[in-house]
C-alpha cells in the first residue's frame, strides 16, 4: 500500500523580510515519511501559495531541494525551503507526485498550512 505522511513546521525570517516593502520571508521544514509497505520515489512537487490578498503562486518542479529521494517503508526525508509573500500571513498546500517500486504513480497530498509572522494571528 502506498502511504506517505507529510509533516510541516514553519518560521518567519525577520532578517530577510522588509515589512515596509510588503516583503515577508518564511521557511518551511518538511518531513516526508513512508508509512506504507512499498518503497516510493518522490518525482515532482506542486505547491499552491496564497497570500492574505488572495494572490496565488503556483510552483511545479522536479524533486525537492535538488533531490528525488527514494523512501523505503518506514524511512523519512527532511528538508527546509522557503518562500516570500507580500502579506504577513498566507498559506501553502500541494502534493508530491510519487512513483511506487511497482511503477504505479500516486500523489501524496500536503494539507494546507499557515505562514504567519509571530503574533499576527490571535
Amino acid at each position: 500500500m502506498n502511504q506517505i505522511s507529510v509533516n510541516v513546521t514553519t518560521a518567519y525570517v525577520e532578517s530577510q523580510s522588509s515589512p515596509e516593502e510588503n516583503h515577508f520571508v518564511f521557511t518551511y521544514s518538511i518531513r516526508i515519511i513512508n508509512t506504507g509497505s512499498a518503497a516510493a520515489r518522490l518525482l515532482n512537487r506542486h505547491w499552491i501559495i496564497t497570500d492574505a490578498n488572495g494572490k496565488v503562486q503556483e510552483v511545479v518542479g522536479e524533486g525537492v531541494v535538488g533531490e528525488q529521494p527514494l523512501l523505503q517503508p518506514g524511512e523519512d526525508f527532511h528538508y527546509t525551503s522557503g518562500t516570500s509573500l507580500e502579506t504577513p500571513v498566507g498559506s501553502m498546500q500541494g502534493s508530491y507526485q510519487m512513483r511506487a517500486e511497482n511503477g504505479d504513480h500516486f500523489d501524496a497530498p500536503i494539507a494546507p498550512f499557515t505562514l504567519a509572522i509571530p503574533r499576527s494571528l490571535n
